[in-house]
């Protein structure tokens, strides 16, 4: 696992755009230790209401989430940034084994160290059931709509 992940704080609204990005890419992949890797060693997270800490934590807890979420797909929009802050709202859907589809909505607060590793993440998340009818997230976003932003319903 790489220990440097720019671009770095303090951020810019293209920097916090680009990393925001870069987040949405790797979840899509849901290859947790991908994922993991974008993280501090001693990294802290809430996850609606699991704490997870550090990377170990971090694969273990995605590994368990991309069992249980299928086909999963997320988007994600930046909200705000200061400094070495990053705040970003949310939507994913998929389903679960009984086929049942959902969209969950959240936001997520994160912090940066100086190698732009994230330190910190707190994920408020809701969970809405939809049919598949209903969907409109098909897999990772595609370069022409990067930066698109999610509706909010």
């Amino acid at each position: 696992m790489t220990d440097d992940r720019p671009p770095y704080p303090p951020f810019t609204r293209e920097t916090a755009r680009r990393k925001v990005q870069a987040a949405e890419d790797a979840w899509n992949t849901r290859d947790p230790r991908r994922v993991a890797s974008a993280y501090t060693p001693d990294s802290v997270w809430r996850n609606r209401d699991v704490f997870v800490h550090g990377r170990a934590e971090i694969v273990a807890f995605l590994t368990c989430k991309w069992e249980r979420e299928l086909d999963y797909a997320l988007r994600k929009s930046l909200w705000a940034f200061d400094g070495d802050r990053i705040a970003v709202r949310f939507q994913y859907e998929w389903h679960d084994e009984e086929g049942r589809w959902w969209r969950s909505y959240g936001n997520e607060l994160w912090e940066f160290d100086e190698r732009g590793l994230m330190r910190r993440r707190e994920a408020s998340i809701n969970d809405v059931a939809i049919t598949e009818a209903d969907r409109r997230i098909h897999g990772p976003r595609p370069e022409a709509e990067h930066g698109v932003a999610i509706p909010l319903a």
